[in-house]
């Protein structure tokens, strides 16, 4: 005899299970006990937000506010599923506030002990009300501060198979500790405070007036940020995006130090991430990331809150207008930030420099020069030869080359009109130069105004690859190859701009040969390639033709250019997302990193000898050159040296 199991009946789920089941949503970990509950002070109109923690949230989440409070009425239906003042309308295409769906205090009551004591401004008391389980009690008066206060203990108590999957309560602290970082930078005028049972406190004063939201910043970001910050601001059609983002020589490991806010609410959106990584993506390491807080104001219209459990991800109506805002507000950013470099290499160089030990006193007999200051007046050595000192320095100031010199090679001669990048295509050097005994005035003139530019005045060029400079106030280290490479990626990609980047045919086509499957992916990019003055056809299985190569790259080994080239393809076919480059979408991302990787090419290299001129005209195009600050792979070009710091390394200071 055969029985057929019958099926299972449609029930009504019991509402203390709904809401636990919808704390799965809401409350993953305490951290999202702690975000929800933070929210709602904010929205209350806290100035003043207090965290406690113990044991990682499991024991105990304590948050206090001085926010606008609840009555007795209201605290008793906002622990109500979908129970909120937030939409009082109903509209949720106008939301205004952090939250609005009525869920974080039922959902969390659900799975824990919440205890609430609230008070408004104008109750003579307060009133207190507790939640076990998800068992509600009845609202009770109580003796309370303006504001509310809650406390939640055994989390997860009711579930207990959530409690396994927690981390540890280092690790949940500092969970909770990113959370309130991230909603502390949105909200620069309140004061936030956060203590747990292990480790420092957090503590956030609250900033007002100019530049409050710099302040802020730093005191999440570290203070190494002001100093290598730049402000950003740009609006169009609706939107606007300002903040400030760093350096992109000042950048960290993880992408944890990206603050962005939409109207408000810290997000983590996966378009405005894309969009900051395609802004720096041809400035920074592809294993770095940028440090920097940017907030989006708009009407609330425009952007959907209601796309995510945690409201961490948001839809905007007009997500490519949003990109490229972003992308732009970043670039005009970083192109005034010039040759600008992290403040953090010079700290680093100053370390390496710093003696293990306390400084020696070294007392000699001779009275040396400081490299800042010239030489007492007097005449030359008569064995000296009749040779120019470095631009800067007069007859009488007591300066001596290291070897003698010949007469200087004409194809070096640079005039107003030519600058550097011209210069740099003339044939490798030549060891130093002869000159007239008495100084160029006029040189010496340009040389000493040089001192007031942003990187000062070249003094010396050491190991054929450091350019040393002076400036009013210190000394800037700046390295010559990748300080060029910068300068020729730059010049390309504003001549693609305009419209075609110079190029020049070789005399005799050079034939580069490969694999086949390397010869048909160039070919395949021939017209790209085009666009960017490299002109190629193909020579059979396995080869292609060069005809032409961009003028800025003549001289450079043209197997070379082609290999690193099929290099870039790949690496740039292998990349999906982020944001649109110069032409927009993948090909302008692929152009620059072709573009990046053939500038290293028609860039001078270490090893090159230069002439003080010629180390004067990289310095000015460095000044006026966007980016220049760091070279095509996110290294450094520079790094200045403050004197008062290097006085400290001899004991001045």
């Amino acid at each position: 005899m055969s029985m057929t199991a019958a099926a299972p009946s449609v029930r009504r789920l019991d509402p203390v299970l709904v809401d636990r089941i919808a704390a799965g949503e809401v409350v993953e970990r305490p951290a999202s006990a702690v975000k929800e509950l933070v929210e709602n002070a904010i929205d209350a109109g806290a100035r003043t937000i207090e965290v406690t923690v113990e044991a990682g949230g499991r024991r105990l989440i304590r948050v206090v506010d001085d926010g606008r409070g609840m009555t007795p009425d209201d605290l008793d239906l906002a622990v109500e599923r979908h129970a909120t003042s937030k939409l009082p309308g109903g509209d949720l295409s106008a939301i205004d506030t952090l939250g609005f769906r009525g869920e974080a205090l039922p959902s969390i009551g659900a799975v824990s002990r919440l205890a609430i004591v609230s008070r408004t401004p104008d109750a003579e008391a307060g009133a207190s009300l507790t939640i076990e389980a998800g068992l509600k009690g009845p609202v009770r008066p109580a003796a309370a501060q303006r504001g509310t206060r809650i406390e939640v203990t055994e989390l997860f108590a009711a579930t207990p198979a959530r409690l396994k999957f927690l981390k540890s309560d280092r690790a949940e602290n500092a969970a909770i500790a990113e959370i309130l970082r991230r909603l502390a930078v949105t909200q620069p005028g309140i004061r936030f405070t956060l203590r747990a049972d292990a480790g420092q406190p957090l503590l956030l004063p609250a900033e007002s007036g100019p530049e409050a939201d710099l302040r802020r910043l730093a005191a999440v970001l570290g203070p190494d940020f002001t100093a290598n910050a730049l402000p950003a601001s740009l609006a169009r059609e609706g939107f606007a995006v300002t903040g400030h983002v760093g350096l992109p020589t000042y950048h960290r490991a993880a992408a944890t130090h990206i603050h962005l806010a939409v109207n408000g609410r810290p997000v983590r959106d996966r378009l405005l991430l894309g969009a900051v990584r395609g802004a720096y993506a041809d400035t920074l390491a592809s294993d770095r990331h940028p440090v920097l807080g940017l907030s989006i104001a708009c009407d609330p219209e425009l952007v959907d809150v209601n796309v995510h459990p945690a409201k961490t991800e948001v839809r905007f109506r007009e997500p490519g207008l949003v990109r490229a805002l972003v992308v732009s507000a970043i670039h005009d950013a970083l192109r005034r930030g010039g040759a600008r470099s992290a403040t953090t290499g010079a700290a680093r160089t100053l370390d390496a420099l710093r003696p293990a030990g306390p400084p020696l006193a070294i007392h000699s007999g001779i009275a040396a020069p400081s490299l800042f200051q010239p030489a007492r007046p007097g005449p030359f050595p008569a064995h000296a030869p009749s040779v120019a000192a470095p631009p800067g320095y007069g007859r009488s100031e007591a300066w001596r080359p290291a070897t003698a010199a010949r007469a200087p090679d004409p194809a070096f001669a640079l005039s107003d009109e030519r600058g550097f990048a011209e210069a740099a295509q003339a044939p490798f050097a030549r060891p130093e130069i002869e000159a007239p005994p008495h100084a160029d005035v006029r040189s010496v003139a340009e040389a000493a105004e040089a001192i007031d530019h942003p990187l000062g005045a070249a003094r010396a060029q050491i190991h054929e690859t450091y350019i040393l400079a002076q400036t009013r106030d210190g000394l800037v280290i700046v390295d010559q190859h990748a300080a060029h490479e910068r300068l020729v990626y730059e010049r390309m990609k504003a001549e693609r701009a305009r419209g075609g980047i110079a190029r020049q045919g070789l005399l005799i086509p050079d034939v580069v040969e490969m694999s086949p499957e390397e010869a048909e992916r160039l070919v395949a990019a021939a017209p790209d390639l085009d666009r960017l003055g490299l002109a190629i056809e193909p020579f059979g299985p396995g080869a292609v033709l060069v005809r032409e190569v961009p003028a800025a790259l003549i001289g450079a080994s043209v197997r070379d250019l082609v290999t690193d080239i099929l290099d870039a393809l790949d690496a740039s076919g292998d990349e999906e997302g982020g944001a649109p480059a110069t032409e927009g979408g993948p090909l302008g991302r692929r152009l620059d990193a072709v573009l990046s990787r053939m500038s290293c090419h028609g860039s001078i290299r270490a090893g090159r000898r230069l002439r003080p001129e010629e180390m004067n005209a990289l310095l000015r195009e460095m000044e006026a050159t966007p980016n220049s600050g760091q070279c095509n792979h996110g290294r450094p070009t520079s790094i200045e040296l403050k004197l008062s710091d290097i006085e400290r390394l001899f004991g001045r200071r």
